[in-house]
């Protein structure tokens, strides 16, 4: 198997990535034979869910218009996965070409590509870090002098808490994130859930568990809602991935009580 030229020395190809098999079924090009057929088989047991995805990216990119609008200026993208067309940057620095952003991912992978695109890109960067250390990740990156953590921070945490299994406890990392950030920082999370569609999400949670092994955990309405404990939920609240905010009928990629996604934004105060 060749390995590509953009792929890090070190990196399992023979297995399947969470970022790289969402890179595949956005029609990307940043990911390996394992990983395609690996969504190949989850869109056999789902067929809507190349639509999933296309709707937690609809979400990520009325998010950061929204906190853009809001003042944000510098935002921290924990989980940001293989940077895909309309990547966080391109949008927010058309918007105010100041705002910063740094991506924070654990797959080596992503941060190489990322670190690739982003090379004379003045105000964004990447580093690799792991969100089931939030001290350490923080301290990480406010050493890059992009974010100053006395400064508000738009927090990303977009298709990434899912990745953590309950002994993990991702609330308690959104908490001690919550902590650590000023006052007028906000978060947006959107996690896979089984409050609307238990049986396909027990289908996809079973293949993740016993076929892929990429450990996804499909969590219902109370422990999603349970991540926003502390922050102010702002309008329209917790709510399925297309219906936080759309602005047209281009963000409705899955009829109503049909998504595997909720989605929603708080913001310290």
């Amino acid at each position: 198997m060749d390995r590509p030229a953009w792929a890090p020395d070190g990196v399992d190809m023979t297995r399947a990535s969470p970022a790289r098999m969402y890179d595949a079924l956005l029609g990307g090009s940043h990911n390996f034979e394992i990983d395609r057929l690996v969504a190949e088989q989850a869109k056999k047991l789902v067929p809507d869910l190349p639509r999933l995805a296309l709707s937690n990216r609809a979400f990520l990119r009325r998010v950061v218009r929204f906190l853009a609008e809001s003042g944000i200026r510098q935002f921290l993208d924990i989980g940001s996965g293989i940077p895909t067309a309309g990547n966080v940057h391109e949008i927010l620095q058309s918007i105010d070409p100041e705002i910063r952003v740094l991506y924070v991912d654990i797959d080596p992978v992503a941060v190489t590509h990322s670190r690739t695109i982003l090379a004379n890109v003045p105000g964004a960067d990447a580093i690799q870090g792991d969100l089931r250390k939030p001290e350490e990740l923080l301290a990480t990156a406010a050493g890059t002098g992009l974010i100053d953590i006395d400064e508000p921070i738009g927090l990303l945490l977009i298709a990434v808490l899912h990745l953590l299994q309950d002994d993990e406890q991702p609330a308690q990392r959104v908490a001690a994130l919550r902590t650590a950030l000023p006052v007028g920082s906000h978060v947006a999370i959107s996690h896979l859930t089984s409050a609307l569609r238990p049986d396909a999400a027990a289908l996809l949670g079973d293949h993740s568990a016993n076929t892929s092994h990429v450990g996804i955990r499909f969590r219902d309405r109370a422990a999603i809602e349970a991540m926003f404990d502390g922050w102010d939920v702002l309008e329209p609240g917790v709510v399925e991935l297309p219906q936080w905010r759309p602005e047209s009928d281009r963000d409705l990629h899955e009829a109503p009580g049909r998504s595997l996604g909720l989605a929603g934004v708080g913001r310290k105060i």
